[in-house]
């Protein structure tokens, strides 16, 4: 994916049915500003109210993915005497929209993830990164207590014991471990990550969306401990008398691929 000349909030592009949102700052290593949160969660809602739309991927440009949120902005609203919403909280609400998106989602890490983007990597459905990605989590190194939801997410993701290694310790790790400790759905070497993304935005874009969608909110909420087992049983009785399924055994039959 080209670089682009001078910073910018960030960029959405569509081609078919894949939208692609890229954090523009390279200079800064994709640092995400207070201004680039409210873009974010603009394009979120323009992307997940397009029906044509089957699946998002969330990249960064240049050698970085992200370097997280502005520390100086944080530092700006430690210091203020008038009460206002924290960056983390602002980060916060980002993050779980991307991950109450109903379309499947993909980060494609196009280099390191830092602090707060994280947890905006784990908030997607997939994470595909280069071989020479790297991680760090340095809440403990700043004195800040993260986030509810965003802990929730390492734990039920990562597991208990990996949550309070990268939590805890404030360690940087690399790609490796990442995918060991299921960080990395795949990693891959540079030049073959943009076949990996395709091969599975492919996938996911060619399968039954409402089907999809329904799977992952109960996913998530079995993951959150909150699962809303009256409407999840109701999207599966629908599901069983829906076009989707119609298509989808129509085409089993015919030995075609679906068209849904």
């Amino acid at each position: 994916m080209p670089d682009t000349e001078g910073a910018s909030a960030p960029l959405l592009d569509i081609s078919g049915a894949r939208a692609t949102i890229r954090l523009n700052r390279p200079r800064h290593h994709n640092r995400l500003e207070a201004d680039d949160l409210g873009v974010l969660l603009q394009l979120f809602d323009r992307v997940g109210a397009d029906p044509a739309l089957r699946v998002l991927v969330l990249t960064g440009t240049g050698r970085t993915f992200s370097s997280g949120y502005d520390l100086g902005s944080v530092a700006e609203r430690a210091v203020s005497a008038t009460e206002q919403q924290s960056a983390g909280s602002a980060f916060e609400v980002v993050a779980n929209r991307l991950e109450d998106l109903g379309m499947p989602t993909i980060c494609r890490l196009n280099g390191g993830v830092y602090g707060g983007s994280t947890d905006l990597a784990l908030a997607c459905d997939f994470r595909i990164g280069v071989d020479t990605a790297e991680m760090f989590m340095p809440a403990a190194r700043l004195g800040l207590h993260y986030y509810r939801s965003g802990i929730q997410r390492y734990v039920s993701r990562l597991g208990v014991d990996n949550a309070k290694m990268l939590f805890l310790t404030a360690q940087k790790i690399g790609a490796p471990e990442m995918l060991r400790i299921g960080y990395l759905t795949a990693m891959v070497p540079a030049a073959a990550l943009d076949e990996e993304v395709d091969r599975l935005a492919g996938l996911l874009a060619a399968n039954a969306p409402l089907a999809m969608a329904g799977m992952k909110r109960a996913i998530n909420e079995f993951a959150r401990g909150k699962l809303d087992e009256a409407a999840a049983d109701a999207r599966h009785r629908e599901s069983m008398r829906g076009a989707e399924i119609k298509e989808g055994i129509a085409a089993r039959a015919e030995k075609r691929p679906p068209k849904f």
